[in-house]
């Protein structure tokens, strides 16, 4: 990534969340028989359909017993003081009469990948841009059904997701320190809407930027590999809460919330791999969870994990 920034080569990145299988490729190497991407509009596929209308997904979460259970060990580690917020991740499920590139196909996001009918991802949620020296990231957090009256008014005035989002720009100001300059926040906690399949989400984000070096494209890939694994989606401190989420989830999360990126030459943008459906041996599995603070209500929780297992409209 360094090099092929150096030398101003496109080039596409996969990385997972344990970065024990990294995949890097120049974008003319890409063989769209075997992964397609769509990265803000930047793609390789122009084939698009609409099965929406003839879509089956069925979902079948875990009991609540079986979440509490997972929840309780969090919120001890919590009150040990290990860890102040903690992104708990589950395995769902689901039943769906598409493949996964027919759901790559169907779908609609910010940051879209298939993979070798391995996973399909389709997340809403940015992870770094780079463009003229200046580094940017959108941390999101925060979820509510948008048909909840005063949706926005209700998640924005929340204690809990208040909490949680003010950890996580704190996180990222401290993350994006470490590799740039003059780092601010530019917006604070504003609203992004999500069409799925079956109703709209109201997600809370923030940007913030900071400036980065004049030889910043030699080390493009020393920049994000110092941002890893995204905050948003393990918790602070980064190091303890992460050995405390592969203690409590039980299992690798691969590419499930790893990052996807395109580097066209000039500028870098790149995304968190949430809403993100992985195949085990012809079986799909749906990959969602949220981020548990003291102040977090299971219930909620719970549900919120249940609430972000959806296919995007197109």
């Amino acid at each position: 990534m360094n090099q092929w920034g150096r030398s101003g080569t496109p080039f596409l990145f996969i990385l997972d969340f344990e970065l024990s299988n990294p995949l890097v490729f120049r974008l003319e190497d890409i063989d769209p028989q075997n992964l397609l991407f769509n990265i803000n509009g930047k793609t390789n596929c122009t084939e698009k359909t609409d099965f929406s209308k003839n879509l089956r997904f069925e979902k079948i979460p875990e009991s609540y017993e079986t979440y509490l259970e997972k929840f309780n060990r969090v919120r001890k580690e919590i009150e040990f003081g290990n860890t102040f917020l903690l992104n708990l991740t589950c395995s769902t499920p689901v039943e769906i009469n598409l493949s996964l590139k027919e759901i790559f196909l169907n779908s609609s996001a910010k940051f879209r990948i298939w993979y070798n009918e391995q996973f399909v991802c389709f997340s809403p949620e940015s992870f770094i841009t780079i463009c003229d020296g200046v580094i940017s990231s959108f941390p999101m957090k925060g979820t509510i059904d948008a048909a909840i009256p005063n949706a926005v008014e209700l998640i924005l005035a929340d204690i809990k997701e208040t909490a949680e989002h003010n950890t996580i720009v704190d996180l990222i100001r401290n993350d994006l320190s470490l590799v740039a300059d003059h780092v601010r926040v530019e917006r604070f906690r504003y609203i992004d809407k999500i069409k799925t399949n079956d109703k709209q989400l109201l997600q809370v984000s923030s940007e913030i930027r900071g400036d980065l070096e004049k030889d910043y494209l030699s080390h493009l890939g020393d920049i994000v590999f110092k941002l890893l694994p995204a905050g948003s989606v393990s918790g602070a401190p980064k190091r303890k809460t992460t050995e405390i989420i592969a203690d409590v989830e039980g299992c690798e999360r691969s590419f499930y919330t790893g990052v996807l990126g395109l580097f066209n030459g000039h500028d870098l943008d790149s995304g968190v791999m949430i809403r993100f459906i992985e195949n085990n041996n012809g079986n799909y599995f749906y990959r969602s969870g949220g981020g548990i603070t003291a102040f977090s209500d299971p219930l909620s929780e719970y549900n919120e994990m249940i609430d972000k297992i959806y296919v995007p409209a197109v």
